[in-house]
């Protein structure tokens, strides 16, 4: 009888497990200059549970990040969390410092397949750069994610900073990151998008 309650304890953790929706992302995501329960993610997790899909939401987003810093991070979180969803919000942090497109696309390809083969399901996010990089890197950096969408069949989610920098009051002084106001929104904004690709 013991081993049998254990042995089902042991499907349940799992199962548990199993319905983790992972975070990945930069400044954007984690909650720049505000508490960490304010960020959308955390004001996601309820929504999300509440719908009876995902059972935790987990932001292993850190501000600075770059794809490649995330690439060397996303191992250890895919073998902590076991996510069964990953929803990558990468890339701001590269194309404000002029990093390579083609780099880009490379450290962003290896994060998908990475969690791919963890056999979690991945959700990409649109980030697109202020157009005083010129228009040529510009355009060839926001290419990057509705080819790899198509490329590698995973859901594209539009960029939630569209309706945040066009809101005012919503965004800090720096011109960069969204004020705590904002974040409710994007907690509804990205529970709409994500929801159907549950």
């Amino acid at each position: 009888m013991i081993r049998i309650l254990s042995f089902c304890l042991l499907i349940i953790s799992q199962s548990a497990v199993g319905q983790t929706l992972l975070v990945l992302g930069d400044s954007l995501s984690a909650g720049y200059q505000m508490a960490i329960e304010k960020s959308w993610p955390s004001l996601l997790e309820p929504k999300l549970v509440g719908q009876g899909t995902v059972t935790k939401v987990v932001n292993a987003s850190i501000s600075g990040d770059t794809s490649g810093n995330s690439l060397d991070r996303l191992p250890a979180l895919l073998e902590q969390h076991a996510p069964a969803w990953v929803v990558i919000e990468l890339g701001a942090n590269d194309g404000l410092r002029g990093f390579p497109p083609k780099k880009i696309r490379e450290n962003l390809t290896k994060l998908i397949t990475l969690s791919q083969e963890s056999g979690a399901k991945v959700m990409l996010m649109q980030i697109q750069i202020p157009p005083n990089y010129g228009q040529r890197y510009s355009n060839a950096f926001a290419d990057i994610y509705p080819e790899l969408s198509k490329e590698m069949q995973i859901p594209l989610i539009p960029f939630f900073m569209e309706k945040v920098v066009m809101t005012e009051g919503w965004m800090m002084q720096d011109g960069l990151h969204p004020k705590a106001i904002a974040q409710p929104w994007i907690a509804d904004f990205m529970q709409e998008h994500i929801t159907p690709n549950l």
